[in-house]
């Protein structure tokens, strides 16, 4: 407690004491207790004179100052029991809030240079690893399954004949080779030998496939109104790299085409429409026996797979064919095209070579024709 609200305290304990004495004088008198009775006999037994001032005197003492100590007593009781129980009221300063401190601009001088200023260091934020699905030319594939697959034996004699049918032009400029017989028998009748070209400059088998060549008889087109011959040419053939479509559809026969990857052979002005693509529906039913409209056609998983690895792997400068004017027809027969210094001309393309022969094994005298 605070040295003022002790004096409080004592002078109101003092006011108490005095209030109540003459607030138990003032009820022992009404309650008539014995001294008081003595009191109010003795103030009759006086003369009338003193009585009578006695009874004045105890009147205006109930009225004026009985009644109101009694009243006084109560309410300053009550005001000190309230102001005791009652939580004071704490003032607090208010504070300011803090501003930052004022921000000083150096007046504009142009001969000073302004400080050098270092970057705070950058710490490397971790790298994330996202799953990606694998991309489509990238997805590895296994080639279909093949009942009738050539015997080593054989595989060595198409390696021989084909090393025999390439000049050195063409052996040095190409790395994968595709040997396609179109012949309907023969231990390489209606089959495609797919080499690589090893670092060592040897070529290696990779693949063997059973294929569809051209029925090689005429056929009425689809309106019926006309005859096409559906032969399977022969001779030295590069892809045409405008012309690989994963999707495509014959404009002459209206079958689909899927991974369809046409020649780059141009024919009387006219470029063809010979590739090597999908087999669909029916078709691959009949795969190992003459079949087309004169397309190169694979098993779809085949198909698919050579036409990943060509399009991932293949792909750079290689020389152009031969052109012959007069006819405006491209050579076939693995001629290839010089400069007036006699230097290889090239183009951008796929280093991918194909030779078709009707050519079965069981013969190897005039194959190409």
């Amino acid at each position: 407690m605070t040295q003022g609200w002790s004096a409080e305290l004592r002078t109101l304990s003092v006011l108490y004491v005095l209030g109540a004495s003459a607030l138990g004088f003032g009820l022992a008198v009404q309650a008539q207790q014995p001294w008081a009775l003595q009191v109010r006999a003795a103030a009759r037994a006086a003369p009338p004179l003193i009585g009578a001032a006695v009874n004045t005197t105890m009147q205006t003492a109930d009225r004026h100052l009985l009644q109101p100590a009694a009243d006084w007593v109560a309410k300053t009781a009550a005001d000190a029991w309230h102001q005791s129980s009652a939580t004071p009221q704490v003032k607090v300063a208010a504070v300011p809030p803090k501003l930052p401190p004022p921000v000083l601009r150096p007046s504009y001088d142009p001969t000073l240079k302004a400080p050098a200023v270092t970057a705070p260091a950058m710490t490397q934020a971790p790298k994330l690893e996202l799953a990606q699905e694998p991309a489509t030319e990238t997805a590895p594939l296994v080639p279909a399954p093949d009942s009738t697959p050539p015997s080593p034996g054989e595989v060595a004699r198409v390696l021989s004949h084909l090393k025999l049918s390439l000049t050195k032009e063409l052996y040095e400029n190409f790395d994968l080779f595709l040997y396609v017989s179109k012949a309907d028998h023969g231990p390489w009748h209606q089959r495609m030998f797919v080499f690589n070209k090893e670092t060592s400059g040897d070529l290696k088998l990779i693949y063997s496939f059973p294929v569809s060549t051209g029925r090689e008889q005429p056929m009425p087109n689809p309106d019926g109104t006309a005859m096409w011959t559906t032969n399977t040419p022969t001779g030295y053939f590069q892809l045409d790299p405008d012309r690989l479509y994963k999707r495509y559809t014959s404009q002459q026969w209206g079958h689909k085409m899927p991974f369809a990857m046409f020649f780059s052979w141009e024919n009387e002005g006219r470029q063809t429409g010979v590739a090597i693509h999908s087999a669909v529906g029916d078709d691959v039913k009949v795969l190992g026996a003459r079949a087309s409209a004169g397309c190169v056609r694979l098993a779809p998983q085949n198909a698919e797979l050579l036409y990943r690895m060509i399009r991932a792997n293949y792909r750079g400068l290689t020389p152009l064919f031969a052109y012959d004017r007069r006819t405006a027809t491209m050579s076939k027969e693995g001629l290839l095209m010089h400069d007036k210094e006699g230097k290889l001309r090239y183009a951008e393309g796929y280093k991918v070579l194909v030779l078709i022969e009707n050519q079965g094994g069981d013969d190897l005298v005039a194959a190409l024709f």
